[in-house]
């Protein structure tokens, strides 16, 4: 990795320097290593506050009461709690959920899976600038829905949706309201109770932490009843069984402190590498999918015209970049995303996504510009 510049922190980000370090003091005999859930010895108690500390990290970056975040392995397994544990859990509630055509698979798949069992699934498509908008969730809103699941910030677009409007609206439904934020916690300043959500999911490795851990933030008050999906030790207050990873929790937790305090200097870096990386592009070379004056700037996705996204990347052996969702990799169908936007099959698969972060530079953003030129160059001679 010396020599490559990684442009693809919306795929996964590296772990912070100061979270690792912590992180290997939890691991080994030598460190607070013990089960969290061990209370009958000082190792075990000393393993419960750190993991206490790191929850209340995590909910102080997204304003919520600590005894409302829920961990879990990841944004994966927040989505499919948040969805089919509130569906299990309120069976009364509705059958009817609102979602759209653009989410990750993570959120997709587990309405799929629920609409085969007799809930009926409305997945709005976005407009132009890849947003859902107020009216058209005001539109699809039955006495029936019991959910409304929308992302805040789309992975493979950057487009940011009108999050707080929608809640407002749903102020006065019955509705649950689900935000899948992987893509904005720890970069977009979040607060659950501005936002007017029920339940809100989040990825420690979007935000310099580590893989494998997340949380599901679930409101106190009015209560949000959830039945578990993972079962055995009625860990986590009954909602998610399972002896929890110690060091990978403070990992999270310090990743998520190290985020709130430099939410802003981290989004004001983002926007000038994307910037500088775009001021070294050709403009009648590419053109941006969805371009929107509210898009995060650390995602943007670029159409190349008459130039497979595939070949194009081949011809950047230097620069770490994808062709959307790290989940859609292995396939050769264009993004289900891009196609929803309307783009033709053609302009979908020559669409790269770029995704900056904390650790590249500008040098290296105007450098990974000038090789996007000097390749298509290539290309079309």
């Amino acid at each position: 990795m010396n020599n490559l510049i990684y442009l693809d922190y919306a795929a996964t980000t590296p772990v912070a320097p100061e979270v690792a370090k912590l992180m290997a003091e939890y691991l080994t005999l030598g460190g607070c290593f013990a089960n969290p859930a061990s209370r009958s010895h000082m190792a075990g108690w000393q393993a419960e506050q750190a993991v206490e500390k790191a929850r209340q990290q995590v909910a102080y970056l997204i304003g919520s009461d600590v005894r409302e975040i829920v961990w879990t392995s990841g944004a994966t397994e927040a989505n499919n709690l948040a969805i089919i544990g509130a569906a299990r859990a309120n069976p009364d509630k509705g059958r009817h959920i609102i979602t759209s055509a653009i989410e990750h698979k993570a959120v997709l798949d587990t309405c799929h899976w629920l609409e085969k069992d007799g809930y009926t699934i409305t997945r709005l498509q976005p407009n132009a600038q890849g947003q859902i908008t107020v009216e058209q969730v005001a539109a699809a809103l039955t006495p029936d829905t019991f959910m409304v699941s929308l992302m805040l910030v789309n992975n493979e677009l950057g487009t940011v949706n009108p999050v707080t409007e929608i809640g407002e609206l749903l102020k006065n439904h019955s509705a649950l309201f689900h935000v899948d934020a992987a893509q904005a916690a720890g970069k977009l300043p979040i607060d659950v109770n501005q936002l007017k959500v029920d339940l809100l999911s989040l990825s420690g490795h979007k935000f310099y932490g580590p893989k494998g851990v997340g949380a599901l933030y679930v409101r106190r008050q009015p209560a949000v009843h959830l039945e578990a999906i993972i079962h055995g030790g009625g860990h986590e207050r009954g909602m998610r069984s399972g002896t929890l990873p110690t060091h990978q929790l403070v990992g999270i937790g310090l990743a998520a402190a190290m985020a709130a305090a430099q939410i802003a200097d981290d989004k004001q870096h983002v926007s000038q590498c994307c910037a500088a990386f775009l001021q070294q592009l050709n403009p009648n070379l590419y053109v941006q999918t969805a371009a929107n004056l509210t898009n995060w700037p650390g995602i943007v996705n670029l159409a190349f015209p008459n130039v497979e996204a595939e070949t194009l990347m081949m011809a950047l052996p230097d620069l770490a970049v994808s062709t959307g969702s790290a989940c859609n990799a292995a396939s050769i169908d264009p993004s289900y995303v891009l196609v929803a936007l309307g783009l033709n099959r053609a302009t979908a698969l020559s669409s790269i996504r770029f995704s900056f972060g904390r650790y590249l530079t500008l040098a290296q953003a105007n450098f990974a510009g000038q090789q996007v030129n000097q390749a298509l160059e290539r290309l079309k001679n």
